[in-house]
This record gives structure tokens, sequence and C-alpha cells, in this order.
């Protein structure tokens, strides 16, 4: 590793001064540009220092030994939203959508952690799947890919909205979101989360420097509910985990707990007055 860094601080020092490395390691390039160069050596001395690689120096994230691969079902506002989180967090993200090619300005930007397709290959591609698109497509898309979703971990972050949703919107509320998302997306190892705050209050809130804010999440499957607690923290937010799927009813749209910008401290207080 030591060896690995300097080969890069002589690298950049090279670039930098328009010479060979032979010549640096000669000595001969001293008399040149002194100021340049102690404000290059600088630079490259911080780089050596702080053991920082090429793809970080230019703010790629690199997948790590334990990132998961991530499908994204819904890469509209609040999936490319959380996808990007992830994908600067060193996860491998696959956004899905109808239309693959429409993704490409977003693909674009995040880097090679990113990917578009479609959801099958989403799917196929995960260890664990985020889905937000319209709680009224959950019946269907639970039935065309009924196979894929068997022992998926799938984190739920849909809201079902009566004037969008029509019927399924009042079934959820009469038996319960989490309920209704395991009787359509059936076999499929649920987890609610992050359908409590908009997509543009997960961009600002996310790592909020005067202390994080808590995603509340429910779900029956213990290494679900691990995996997504992960994955809460690594877009920014402190997981607090409400209970059963049953219980998802308290953070679900229009509840006590849905839309609150508290810290995971002050959420587990008031999950207290709703037990």
């Amino acid at each position: 590793m030591k060896s690995y860094r300097f080969s890069i601080f002589m690298s950049i020092l090279a670039l930098g001064l328009g010479v060979s490395i032979t010549n640096i390691r000669n000595h001969t390039f001293f008399n040149r540009t002194p100021q340049i160069f102690r404000g290059l050596f600088a630079m490259a001395a911080l780089t050596l220092a702080l053991g920082t690689s090429p793809g970080a120096a230019l703010g790629q994230a690199a997948p790590s030994a334990t990132a998961m691969k991530i499908g994204i079902i819904g890469s509209g506002n609040i999936g490319s939203t959380v996808g990007t989180l992830w994908v600067k967090a060193g996860h491998q993200v696959l956004f899905s959508s109808r239309h693959p090619e429409n993704l490409k300005q977003l693909i674009d930007g995040l880097g090679p952690l990113a990917r578009a397709g479609s959801v099958r290959e989403a799917l196929a591609f995960s260890d664990v799947v985020f889905i937000g698109v319209p709680y009224g497509a959950y019946p269907q898309l639970g039935k065309d890919y009924a196979r894929e979703f068997a022992g998926k971990i799938v984190l739920d972050a849909g809201n079902a909205v009566l004037a969008r949703d029509g019927e399924i919107a009042k079934e959820a509320r009469e038996n319960g979101i989490g309920i209704t998302s395991a009787k359509y997306l059936a076999g499929a190892r649920i987890v609610r989360a992050f359908n409590t705050l908009n997509y543009r209050r997960v961009a600002s809130n996310a790592n909020r420097p005067e202390g994080r804010i808590a995603i509340p999440i429910a779900g029956d499957d213990q290494e679900a509910l691990q995996a997504a607690s992960r994955l809460v923290r690594d877009a920014g937010f402190d997981p607090v985990i409400i209970g059963s799927l049953e219980r998802a009813k308290h953070f679900a749209q229009g509840a006590p707990l849905y839309g609150q910008e508290i810290t995971a401290q002050e959420m587990q207080q008031r999950l207290k007055t709703l037990q």
C-alpha cells in the first residue's frame, strides 16, 4: 500500500510539472519553477498522508468489500434521490424504468457505480430492491414479477393516496399499509421505509450537520430489517425500528410519525406514546 501511495505521489508531481518521473528521481526538476513545485508538493503530500486514491480525489465512489447491489423500481423523485445517496455511499445501484434510455443523464452524473435497466434486470441484479412507484401499481407489479420478488428484501416507500390510487388506498387504510404491501408483493421480505418525507426533504436532510434525523422502518423479517437499517444509515439518516409490518400504520401517511423531521431519540420517545 505504501509503495502504491508513493507511486501516486510521484505521478502527481510529474503530471503537474510536465516532467518525467525519471527527472524527478534525478532531482533535475528542483531548479524549475520552485513556487509551482512547492504547491504541487503540498497537494501530493496531503494525498499521500490521507491515503486518498485517484478515484476518490476526483469525487468518484468505489464499491467497498461490503457494498450492496440495489435495484430501484421507480426511478422518479424519491427513487432517484435515495438511489443517488446510496451510490455516493459506495453501493452499486441499478435504476430501472420502462424507458431506461431516459435515465442517461442521471446515470452519467453518478459514475460507474450506477447503471440503468428494466424492472426485471433490477430484480435479477439486486441484493435489495427499493420500490418508489405509485401504490396503485403494486398489484400488477407483484403479478408480473412474482417469481423475482420471492425471497427478495424489499424496501417499500410507497404511500397509498386515495385520489391517485383508488380502491387499494382504501384497503391500505382499513388493513394497514404494511399488511397490504405484503399481500400484493407476496413472498417478498418487506420493510416499510423512506415513505415519510418527500424527496426534497430527503435530499436536504441527508447527513444533516446538526444531527441526523430518524427514518422509521417496520418489517417482519429480521435480516431484512438489518439490511434496511444499514441502508438508512448509509443514506445519511438514523433508523428507528417501529416493529412488525402491522405497526407500519404508525408512520403511514397521516399517522403520528409521518412527516416528522426529528432525531431517533425523539422518535423513540413519541413511539412510547403509541404503544
